[in-house]
């Protein structure tokens, strides 16, 4: 657990959520959310690529929080198909922007299915500046809503995922690339399955990078 980081709960549209939470001491720092993968397989916060998210966006001098779903772990609720858990991750977002009202940016990330509910909440929180989607499925999950794709970000995907095929990665670049006044950059990772096996530390250089040429500290 990294320093600073607390255990703590926030109150939710389905009772408490259980989070973990690391406050940057800087005035100005931005705020992130980062969001786990489907709950319905095994998906936590304290999935390995979460907690590299957490880290890599910790490191770079952001306050940021990770969440359980409804009914994962010491959250209360039932699993809901995605509606309640986008609600779930909209409630973390209030509660990380009003313990920290001076906030320079806002990003959200989310892997997997978290990345679904990541891009959900973009479309209805202007005041997010960027995200960070991990091994989206636009094989599985509809992401036509990004019509258009409010603000800039970042999309990783490994070249070897098992559970998403390129073409349909590579159509929602295409899609993306279309739109103006945004650029969503696409990352691949070479030899890495939806899961990063044994290429953890490819992504987290990955997002550190993109965080470094894109994070303004005010």
């Amino acid at each position: 657990m990294k320093t600073g980081t607390k255990e703590i709960f926030i109150p939710g549209p389905s009772g408490r959520i259980q989070a973990k939470y690391v406050k940057n001491k800087k005035q100005g720092a931005p705020i992130a959310l980062v969001l786990q993968p489907h709950p319905q397989y095994g998906g936590t916060m304290n999935n390995k690529i979460v907690y590299e998210t957490y880290n890599c966006f910790y490191k770079n001098g952001f306050s940021v929080i990770r969440i359980n779903f409804r009914g994962v772990e010491k959250s209360d609720g039932v699993f809901d198909n995605g509606q309640g858990e986008l609600s779930d991750a909209a409630a973390a977002l209030d509660w990380i922007e009003k313990e920290n009202p001076d906030y320079g940016q806002c990003w959200v990330s989310g892997f997997s299915f978290g990345s679904l509910i990541c891009m959900q909440l973009i479309m209805r929180r202007p005041e997010v500046n960027r995200f960070i989607a991990i091994s989206p499925q636009p094989n599985v999950y509809d992401f036509t809503f990004l019509a258009p794709c409010p603000i800039s970000g970042l999309v990783t995907y490994g070249k070897n995922d098992e559970l998403v095929s390129e073409e349909s990665l590579l159509n929602l670049k295409k899609r993306l690339s279309l739109q103006k006044n945004i650029d969503v950059k696409f990352d691949v990772i070479q030899n890495a399955n939806h899961f990063y096996k044994g290429k953890e530390k490819e992504l987290s250089t990955s997002i550190s990078k993109y965080l470094k040429s894109k994070t303004v500290i005010v």
